[in-house]
């Protein structure tokens, strides 16, 4: 294995990338803003490279320049380690709940985030004794307006950012019963916020219906989704108090008040 300071045998853009890291613990090491001069110091990078490289990092938001000549680390950093930290410990909190309502309704249970404009499956708890069942892959991916979970996201927002989503995205659909229209998509975002859950109605596949419940953490703030996918002619209703006992049980878990669920 390559020594990480044999740098002289290292391609340019690996070369590029270890700067940065070396940039960005320099900016560690200190509470307050850092000179150019110390840290092309305690990096031993010239003056211009560190320079150079600090602005590409600024323009990311991984550094802020809190006065000329003057950095430290940006908040992006934070939005990171925050989504990291809120996926880990959902998953910790969600697992257990999962399994419990996968033995109950014996179809398979899933965990999702919302990444962009996607939600993505980190989650999921099934059995491969179960028969028919539909099973979403850990790191699969899929459009919010096409998904139960994707829909409780959308109605957490304002208007204007789902109509600044449905321009992004062109609301494209998949099957015939995809919401490919904005004002179609804002009834169905309504419902959803008066029933505390969303459904997906073989919108993002044929033959396939969903529905899911809110995951929010001790903020109030909706940080993830359950969802029960199944065959269309399966999914049952009386599955729907479960799946929101389970969400909240995981909120629960994460802090959030019981008192409040259900009635953002």
């Amino acid at each position: 294995m390559r020594a990480l300071n044999s740098t002289s045998t290292l391609t340019p853009t690996v070369q590029v990338i270890e700067r940065m890291f070396t940039l960005m613990n320099v900016l560690a090491s200190k509470e307050e803003a850092v000179t150019l001069k110390e840290i092309s110091e305690k990096s031993n990078l010239h003056p211009s490279t560190a320079h150079r490289l600090l602005n590409d990092l600024a323009t990311g938001r991984f550094v802020d320049r809190s006065q000329p000549g003057s950095y430290r680390l940006g908040m992006r950093l934070l939005e990171l380690g925050n989504l990291v930290k809120n996926r880990l410990n959902v998953r910790d909190a969600a697992l257990t709940p999962m399994r419990e309502l996968h033995k109950l309704i014996q179809q398979p249970v899933n965990l999702s985030m919302r990444q962009g404009d996607e939600i993505v499956y980190i989650e999921r708890a099934y059995s491969e004794r179960s028969g028919m069942q539909v099973v979403r892959a850990i790191g699969g991916h899929a459009p919010l307006h096409l998904t139960s979970v994707g829909k409780l996201f959308l109605a957490a927002d304002d208007p204007q950012k789902v109509k600044a989503y449905a321009t992004r995205t062109g609301l494209s659909g998949h099957t015939k019963n995809s919401l490919t229209q904005l004002p179609a998509l804002e009834r169905e975002l309504a419902k959803v916020r008066q029933w505390g859950h969303a459904h997906d109605n073989e919108e993002l596949e044929l033959g396939v219906r969903c529905m899911a419940a809110g995951v929010f953490d001790d903020q109030g703030t909706l940080v993830a989704g359950l969802s029960i996918s199944a065959p269309a002619e399966r999914l049952d209703a009386e599955w729907l108090p479960k799946i929101r006992a389970t969400a909240l049980e995981i909120s629960t878990g994460l802090g959030y008040k019981p008192e409040a669920a259900y009635s953002r």
